[in-house]
């Protein structure tokens, strides 16, 4: 009977990226029948001699991605005292790495799960921020990270999507003298809004360009000095009630407000630690 071909694959972490490898090593032969079994975390010795004992039981390679210098070191003395083939996955590249950009690896397990885990939430994030743009759904108020409150042309999406980009949920919501704020403004911590002002000749400039832009005249009541002055009393008002910080944005870019806001997201973040 043909004794069965198993690779084992060790690793500090998950073990994905040595089961991707040894999956496309296989398929080379032919379409790869081969038995892999998995030993993921592993962080003692007794874990890696769990794995030798099973290697000597049969016809196996050991393939790992252990960066765990003493770990990775005990692995490789055990499997050559014993015949056994262990292939280091990782620190060839490591190695180049290290010689030709002179810097050092950090040797800790599970980094990309973490670079892949904030990848993710920033992209949760931006598709928060565009469900929740411009006060789609007042209902997501109460999940954000962040509620940016303002007139028109005051920055808030732009804004929005660059903390997005930080891995925070941001709302926002239009503030015009016509329509009432949604409920749910006045049901959230005050900390987690910030109001966005801007002076009225630095608005009324903003808007203008943005008539000409979408080919109307600067005549429109949009753009009209009296009704931004109107507009900014009336957020005024809203942001006075709600007792929120706010920033003037007039001569500031998206990041250096984003930068602002960060600095009062870290200073809320400690105050309720403490």
């Amino acid at each position: 009977m043909k004794q069965k071909e198993i690779v084992y694959v060790i690793s500090d972490s998950v073990g994905e990226t040595a089961e991707l490898l040894v999956k496309a090593v296989s398929a080379q032969f032919n379409g790869g029948h081969i038995e892999i079994k998995h030993r993921s975390y592993v962080q003692q010795i007794e874990d890696i001699e769990d794995v030798i004992y099973l290697s000597k039981q049969s016809s196996s390679i050991i393939a790992f991605t252990i960066v765990i210098p003493f770990l990775k070191e005990y692995l490789d003395k055990r499997a050559l005292a014993e015949g056994i083939i262990a292939i280091d996955l990782m620190s060839p590249l490591l190695d180049a790495f290290s010689q030709t950009f002179n810097k050092a690896p950090k040797c800790e397990p599970g980094l990309m799960r973490k670079l892949d885990a904030n990848y993710f939430r920033r992209v949760k994030a931006i598709e928060f921020a565009v469900k929740y743009d411009d006060g789609r759904d007042p209902h997501g108020l109460k999940r954000a990270d962040i509620v940016l409150i303002g007139i028109s042309r005051t920055s808030k999406t732009p804004l929005s999507i660059y903390l997005a980009h930080k891995g925070l949920n941001v709302a926002n919501i239009p503030l015009v003298p016509e329509v009432a704020p949604p409920d749910e403004l006045f049901e959230i911590g005050r900390n987690i809004c910030v109001g966005l002002v801007i002076t009225p000749d630095k608005l009324n400039e903003i808007r203008k360009e943005r008539l000409k832009s979408l080919g109307l005249t600067a005549q429109v009541n949009y753009a009209n000095l009296e009704r931004i002055l109107e507009e900014l009393l009336y957020a005024e008002k809203i942001m006075k009630r709600l007792g929120c910080p706010i920033i003037d944005v007039s001569n500031k870019a998206v990041e250096e407000t984003a930068d602002l806001i960060l600095e009062m997201l870290k200073k809320r973040l400690v105050g309720y630690h403490e």
